[in-house]
């Protein structure tokens, strides 16, 4: 009995001991988006997406204005050529606008393969350096607090300037 009193005593005590260790849990809180937004790399890779962005923009143009030419000489010359002629200049107008839309569709790939290039060492750099900041400083739980993460109230420990600080900006 004796035995049982100790072995559930010392039971208790751990009980205790780990519900203490539990609710003393550090908890901070960061706005991942605030951070990467005032990344300088950040702001180089939306420099280079805009760049490419315009580039297919300026091509896509060109591409419409020469079907635009093209609709406009082939309807003016539609009374005088064959009905032959017309199908086939009408199946190579088809053919132009298909061209159009494929290429757009393979620029907003191109668009999004690069933006997801240029932004993953980013958020990657940024994700390590919370990590690293969050151990220095014994935070066990770090939350986004960017809105629309879901976190509702922060008004613990905020880590942004303490990142910024160690990626050096």
């Amino acid at each position: 009995m004796k035995h049982f009193k100790t072995l559930l005593f010392a039971g208790l005590l751990f009980i205790g001991a780990t519900s203490f260790t539990n609710a003393q849990s550090k908890i901070a809180h960061i706005n991942t988006q605030e951070l990467i937004k005032s990344m300088p790399a950040m702001k180089s890779a939306q420099a280079e997406l805009e760049k490419l962005q315009k580039t297919y923009e300026t091509e896509i143009q060109a591409m419409a204005t020469e079907l635009q030419n093209k609709m406009k000489q082939y309807q003016a010359e539609v009374e005088s050529k064959t009905d032959e002629e017309n199908a086939k200049r009408s199946q190579e107008v088809q053919g132009m606008q298909q061209s159009i839309r494929e290429f757009q569709n393979t620029a907003q790939q191109d668009l999004q393969k690069k933006e997801f290039d240029l932004l993953k060492p980013i958020t990657d750099k940024a994700e390590a350096s919370i990590q690293k900041v969050a151990k220095a400083q014994g935070f066990q739980y770090v939350l986004d607090s960017s809105p629309g993460s879901g976190v509702i109230l922060a008004e613990g420990k905020d880590l942004t300037a303490d990142v910024k600080k160690d990626l050096g900006f």
